[in-house]
């Protein structure tokens, strides 16, 4: 009789496969695979290159005394002569005061304003009213600074201005206060434009940064007996700290750089030493005149300053509240 092995068969367990290796993915299959994302963003970068970084190469007429004649190679370069120029202005620091105080003024302004808005039209349960409120407060922002102007200057104005009756019918006032030819005024009135104009629309941001914010959230709170108050407080705000972080860093970036249409349209010969700003200084004192390279100084000194404005607020911010844009 054959008899059968009990011993257990043996396996070779030497042989056993090697685990598969990893791809290797670089930059280049990153491209291949999202090809047409990168061949869509083509139009962009160059557009963003000829009008943001090509106009730089204008910088070294900062250091010229340019004449537009002249070939480059003809320009007469006198080094730090115009920021010298520029520092030594006495009205070069009374623009800056304005430029800042306004700059202040209307962060301070248009980051409560808007942000307390859209919490407050977040609250409105009528779903038609709530459209129709958030339509009209950011139609004002498709206005132009032309129009906006003229609207200003008339409700200020003493001849039939709204602002003044109103005044002068509540007994506030005796008679009609010239709004418009007291520099006192000024920086008031252009935040309070600047306000009605841009609240609804920067209000949308903050608006769609809200509907991102759990709705389990907001019912676990009203089960624990938080109000509405308490809900804003402890879920809505810190829920929007990330837009608001990064929106805040932007705009201290453009501290002093705020563009000139809103004083360009309010401002007379009578308020202007409380109106005039740097891009409104660079216009006046150097495009007007003939000053190219004056001009390019005050506009090269207002970019570096934002620059270093922007990356102190970010870094700030990174260390402080762990938000940054970079």
């Amino acid at each position: 009789m054959e008899t059968l092995s009990t011993q257990p068969e043996t396996r070779n367990v030497s042989a056993t496969p090697n685990p598969p290796k990893k791809r290797k993915t670089g930059i280049w299959r990153s491209v291949l695979q999202q090809k047409y994302l990168y061949f869509m963003s083509i139009p962009f970068v160059i557009w963003l290159f000829v009008f943001n970084y090509l106009p730089v190469w204008g910088w070294t007429m900062a250091f010229q005394n340019y004449k537009p004649a002249k070939s480059f190679s003809e320009q007469k370069w006198v080094g730090f002569k115009n920021f010298v120029d520029l520092f030594q202005d006495e009205r070069f620091y009374l623009v800056l005061r304005n430029t800042l105080a306004m700059s202040l003024m209307g962060l301070i302004a248009g980051f409560v304003i808007p942000i307390t808005f859209a919490v407050l039209l977040n609250e409105l349960r009528g779903k038609y009213f709530k459209r129709t409120v958030q339509t009209v407060s950011y139609l004002p922002h498709f206005v132009s600074w032309v129009v906006v102007g003229g609207i200003i200057t008339k409700m200020l104005s003493i001849d039939g201005g709204i602002i003044n009756e109103v005044l002068v019918s509540l007994h506030i006032i005796n008679e009609p206060i010239q709004f418009m030819a007291q520099g006192k005024w000024f920086w008031g009135i252009v935040t309070a434009s600047d306000v009605w104009k841009e609240t609804g629309w920067n209000a949308i941001i903050y608006l769609a940064a809200i509907t991102g914010i759990d709705k389990e959230l907001y019912e676990a709170a009203r089960v624990d007996g938080a109000g509405r108050f308490r809900q804003i407080w402890n879920i809505t705000l810190p829920g929007i700290r990330t837009t608001i972080s990064v929106l805040l860093i932007m705009s201290i970036g453009h501290l002093i750089g705020i563009g000139f249409e809103k004083q360009f349209q309010l401002s007379n010969s009578l308020v202007t030493d409380y109106s005039e700003v740097l891009d409104l200084y660079a216009l006046n004192y150097g495009i007007n005149i003939s000053r190219f390279s004056y001009g390019t100084a005050i506009s090269m000194f207002t970019s570096v300053v934002s620059i270093i404005l922007l990356l102190t607020a970010n870094g700030i911010m990174k260390k402080t509240t762990k938000e940054s844009i970079m």
